[in-house]
């Protein structure tokens, strides 16, 4: 596998890179450099014009040719502008392979690994890339909570970057020697075809529950767009599948072929499978299983939830021919992944876990494996988002009905009044379960829960998890809940030793 490219971008033909587009004006467009941001537009640019839901990228035509487009990418040829016109059909696609393109395809150059799911794609990122680095094969991550190419690291925008950030960052990943890369992709990036262009060695499906109905529209739409992950998987790559999950399985593609699948599992069988030993509030410990091998693992991400997640990163790992041996290591090696059922623990004898669960059902599996590891009361503070589906927010209720106290609060409201939110959530409440508390404020909400914790009891505090900003209309104003935590406990001076639990 080669890992040099040239740093300055060769010039692309789009008539040899997109057959089937059509040019007005010219006979050929070359392109060295391209934005579908008309203020980023500079002499010499192609200008690609995406249409977005709530700008029409063809309204921005004129500002990019003031600032020097010398050609436009477009769905329809656009009279009155005499620039190069290149006509394809779909933009966003074409973009994302064109940018692809620029930077010499650098997805070609390295072991890829593209994970998608409504729940898990961080943790099964972060576990892959510790399991590659402990095979001794230098790892970049791009996803939710960072950007890395294997060496520099910085936060992330986007869950997965937009086309041309994407292909910077595998480009410079392989300028810098890194040779594989964990990658999320979520059902917007897959939709919009952001990551066209970029090749997967592994694709990894982890489950699929409601979540961006605002976006998709209904289930239907949602399952379409995680199922595009496939069309990127390299020749000779392989597809991983939750075989837990039925959704997953009984996808039309998967029906029809399963030369290049391989399943993980817990409950059903499956190429990689699991036996869990032992549970506490520490660790898990289970035989790992794969073909006719076995090794025993110990995980200190707790919940079963995770152990799913540590079988789905094995069964990717396995791609590039890594041992049993490698991948235990790198699993042990990964103590924590930011914002997910992450302990902050300051000496109190209760537990305190901060968990970026925003779906009802990944609130439901966090509950349901901490209640499996608290000996006393389990606690449950969360929100919803603003200005996203609004029928999950019943669902976000009735999850956390499974906590002997539910606290409902604002998480990110963005546009909305956080009250109106709060009650949506209310509605998947019933009169036969105990009602929640209720505090628009979160910090006094968080202070609330923890005042009334007991010794035994567990706090979980669920939505934002590794987030640092609460957004509340168009401010992001500073927040982090393990910061919230760590300074209301910093007052209470009658902790000692932290109380061990298990199962």
């Amino acid at each position: 596998m080669s890992h040099t490219l040239p740093k300055i971008r060769v010039p692309v033909s789009l008539r040899r890179l997109l057959p089937n587009s059509s040019f007005v004006g010219c006979a050929d467009v070359r392109v060295s450099a391209a934005t579908a941001d008309s203020r980023d537009c500079a002499a010499g640019m192609l200008f690609a014009a995406i249409s977005g839901q709530r700008s029409d990228g063809v309204r921005h035509v004129g500002e990019a040719v003031q600032r020097g487009a010398t050609a436009l990418l477009v769905e329809r040829p656009l009279p009155g502008v005499s620039l190069p016109q290149c006509v394809v059909r779909n933009v966003r696609r074409a973009y994302a392979e064109l940018c692809a393109a620029l930077y010499r395809c650098p997805s070609r150059h390295l072991g890829t690994v593209g994970v998608t799911g409504t729940n898990g794609k961080s943790t099964v990122c972060w576990l892959v890339r510790s399991i590659l680095q402990a095979a001794g094969r230098q790892t970049g991550l791009l996803g939710t909570i960072e950007y890395s190419d294997g060496f520099a690291t910085s936060g992330s925008t986007l869950t997965t970057p937009d086309s041309r950030a994407l292909s910077e960052w595998l480009s410079r990943m392989v300028e810098r020697g890194t040779t594989h890369v964990a990658l999320e992709l979520s059902s917007h990036a897959l939709d919009q075809h952001r990551a066209a262009g970029t090749l997967l060695d592994a694709a990894v499906i982890t489950n699929l529950t409601q979540d961006h109905f605002d976006y998709h529209g209904d289930f239907d739409s949602y399952r379409a767009s995680k199922q595009r992950i496939v069309d990127q998987v390299k020749p000779g790559g392989r597809v991983v599948l939750n075989a837990d999950d039925p959704t997953v399985t009984g996808m039309d593609h998967y029906r029809e072929t399963q030369d290049n699948v391989i399943t993980y599992g817990l409950e059903t069988p499956a190429d990689v499978s699991a036996t869990i030993r032992r549970e506490t509030g520490y660790e898990s410990r289970f035989e790992l299983s794969a073909g006719d091998e076995r090794i025993e693992v110990c995980t200190r991400l707790i919940g079963r939830h995770n152990v799913s997640n540590c079988l789905a990163a094995a069964a990717a790992a396995l791609q590039f021919g890594i041992t049993l041996n490698e991948i235990a290591t790198g699993i042990e090696t990964l103590t924590c992944v930011p914002g997910r059922l992450e302990s902050v623990d300051c000496g109190q004898p209760f537990s305190i876990r901060v968990d970026y669960a925003h779906t009802d059902d990944a609130l439901r599996r966090s509950l349901r494996s901490l209640r499996a590891l608290t000996p006393g009361r389990l606690l449950c503070i969360f929100g919803a988002g603003g200005d996203r589906d609004r029928s999950k927010r019943p669902l976000l209720g009735r999850a956390a009905r499974e906590a002997d106290l539910a606290i409902v609060t604002s998480d990110n409201p963005r546009s909305e009044d956080p009250r109106q939110i709060i009650a949506d959530i209310l509605g998947g409440f019933d009169e036969t379960s105990r009602q929640p508390h209720v505090e628009v404020d979160r910090t006094e909400e968080i202070r609330w829960a923890l005042d009334r914790a007991k010794p035994g009891d567990c706090v979980l505090i669920a939505g934002k998890g590794h987030e640092t900003v609460q957004i509340v209309g168009e401010q992001r104003i500073p927040f982090d809940d393990r910061s919230v935590v760590r300074d209301f406990l910093k007052r209470e001076t009658s902790y000692r030793e932290p109380l061990r639990i298990s199962a």
